[in-house]
């Protein structure tokens, strides 16, 4: 069993557990991720690793409060125990290409897309990150991004935090003004990702997406993460979970990924009650 090491609610929906597991935490690079289950008759569920400190033999990982599993999760405390923690999956970003990258994240996807941005900043790169939320109550991580990036643009739906608009206006300015990157990689909400793609698409820049799927057990056998890339299928967890975001099929994805949307929202209300009556 794995202890919670630490626990912070960054916003109401979004929250940052530190765990420790030494093994995951001397391995773990930028981009991989772990399973785990939160009890024994927990379903697996992936979380991409957010900071692996090495010396502490720790692993951080935030997640966002969608369905039953992550609403139990959620539920744990500091001292408390996870039942496993398996990894690191998945195969690193490949960041040695970029000098000079652009790294946008949207929503729950920034805690994915700051530790490229601190991997590019750490090797030197010139970093320019963009960050969208729907407002400022829900920004996450902001003073990391600001830190990490030499320039940081933000983002919002309704204004309330930067610029007004969404990710997408911000890095077309951007290629307007004449900026020329190596890279743009996007994480964040699959219909983002889709929009990023089409407009680094007409400007030629290669582009990197962060690919979540249905996944069970994280080593290509059960299929449920097949995507389609290039007009074949891959398998997120040990193809990826990067792709060249211009080869995803993100309106094949976008369907499979609705598929168990009203499941999920039932066995939410269900975690949701009986949490409740043991508070009560």
């Amino acid at each position: 069993m794995y202890k919670i090491l630490k626990k912070e609610k960054l916003n109401p929906t979004i929250t940052l557990l530190e765990i420790d597991a030494p093994y995951v935490a001397s391995k773990g690079l930028p981009g991989q991720f772990i399973i785990l289950r939160v009890d024994t008759e927990g379903e697996r569920i992936p979380f991409t690793i957010e900071k692996c400190n090495k010396e502490k033999g720790s692993v951080s990982i935030i997640f966002q409060i969608v369905g039953s599993s992550t609403l139990k999760l959620d539920a744990l405390n500091e001292g408390d125990y996870i039942e496993d923690f398996v990894g690191p999956l998945g195969k690193p970003s490949k960041l040695d290409h970029i000098k000079k990258g652009c790294v946008i994240g949207g929503g729950a996807g920034c805690a994915i897309a700051l530790p490229i941005v601190e991997a590019l900043h750490n090797k030197g790169c010139d970093v320019t990150s963009i960050c969208g939320f729907r407002n400022k109550d829900l920004v996450i991580l902001e003073d990391e991004f600001e830190k990490n990036s030499s320039k940081f643009i933000k983002m919002s739906d309704d204004g309330t935090w930067g610029n007004q608009g969404l990710v997408t206006k911000a890095l077309e300015e951007e290629i307007l003004k004449g900026e020329k990157y190596d890279d743009v990689i996007a994480i964040g909400p699959l219909i983002m990702m889709k929009f990023v793609c089409e407009v680094t698409k007409k400007y030629g820049i290669k582009t990197t997406v962060s690919m979540n799927p249905i996944m069970i057990d994280g080593t290509g056998m059960c299929g449920c993460c097949r995507i389609v890339v290039g007009g074949k299928i891959k398998f997120a967890c040990v193809d990826g979970p990067d792709f060249d975001g211009h080869e995803v099929d993100f309106d094949n994805a976008m369907l499979r990924n609705a598929m168990y949307r009203d499941w999920e929202k039932h066995k939410y209300e269900e975690t949701c009650n009986l949490l409740n009556k043991k508070e009560g």
